[in-house]
């Protein structure tokens, strides 16, 4: 049984069926009803933001190197598409995913997810607070917020706490680290989010997080079962890699 309907997130965009963070993958996010897209992002050489998870280019391109070491330039000249689905794709820069999400007749969150440690350490958290700003999206009198950052560093949500206390944020990681250690409470994070693993060890982990006055986001969910206990359990926001079955699964609940 459903009661509110959870936030339906896009994990890396509809990645189940397309290469993960091309364009590809979060137009399809879109059409399939995703309320939300979830990415990382990196910062190049040139101090671009980009959506990529790892730290190097091997495993979803045809190139090599750290994204650090890279100019946004280096990562165009990639294939980040051929090693899915055999479609070529080029890289997306955190701009490109905004003007998607903001850009089209149906509202889009974000889920931005910085990743440490990294080269640059807190100016990644200072260019995407300059780039939510820019965009407008970081407006301290916004309601309902269209964008949520989230991270597994402590560090990285007090900083954005610190430097855009009106930016909802996530602290990632295991639900004994979350409530148990009170990192959550001391880093001021406005939500937790376990993983499925952790979650269907520890599923009172949802309510003591409401009781606490936080939100849960869920991490990475593809079953039917574990989306149903999600749901049933009022999780908030349920990452999955297959949108389009969890809206189906939602439809049918």
């Amino acid at each position: 049984m459903i009661g509110r309907a959870p936030c339906i997130v896009a994990h890396r965009g509809a990645s189940g069926d397309h290469a993960e963070h091309t364009m590809t993958a979060f137009e399809a996010a879109v059409a399939a009803g995703a309320d939300a897209i979830e990415c990382d992002v990196r910062l190049t050489r040139d101090q671009h933001l980009v959506c990529l998870h790892d730290r190097t280019v091997e495993r979803t391109s045809d190139g090599t190197g750290a994204v650090s070491e890279l100019d946004l330039a280096d990562l165009r000249a990639m294939d980040f598409g051929s090693w899915k689905a055999g479609v070529p794709a080029t890289v997306v820069t955190l701009d490109e995913l905004i003007e998607l999400t903001t850009g089209g007749p149906r509202r889009v969150q974000l889920f931005v997810e910085t990743k440490h440690p990294v080269r640059f350490g807190a100016l990644v958290e200072q260019k995407l607070v300059a780039t939510l700003h820019r965009h407008g999206l970081a407006d301290p009198g916004a309601s309902d917020h269209p964008v949520t950052v989230i991270s597994f560093s402590a560090s990285a949500v007090w900083r954005i706490g610190r430097n855009a206390p009106q930016i909802p944020t996530v602290l990632l990681g295991e639900a004994s680290h979350l409530l148990g250690g009170g990192a959550a409470t001391a880093v001021r994070a406005h939500g937790i989010g376990p993983s499925i693993t952790s979650l269907r060890e520890r599923p009172d982990t949802v309510a003591k997080a409401r009781a606490a006055g936080r939100s849960t986001y869920c991490w990475t969910v593809d079953s039917e079962t574990d989306f149903a206990m999600c749901c049933g359990l009022g999780v908030d926001q349920i990452a999955t890699n297959h949108p389009a079955r969890a809206r189906a699964w939602l439809a049918t609940g």
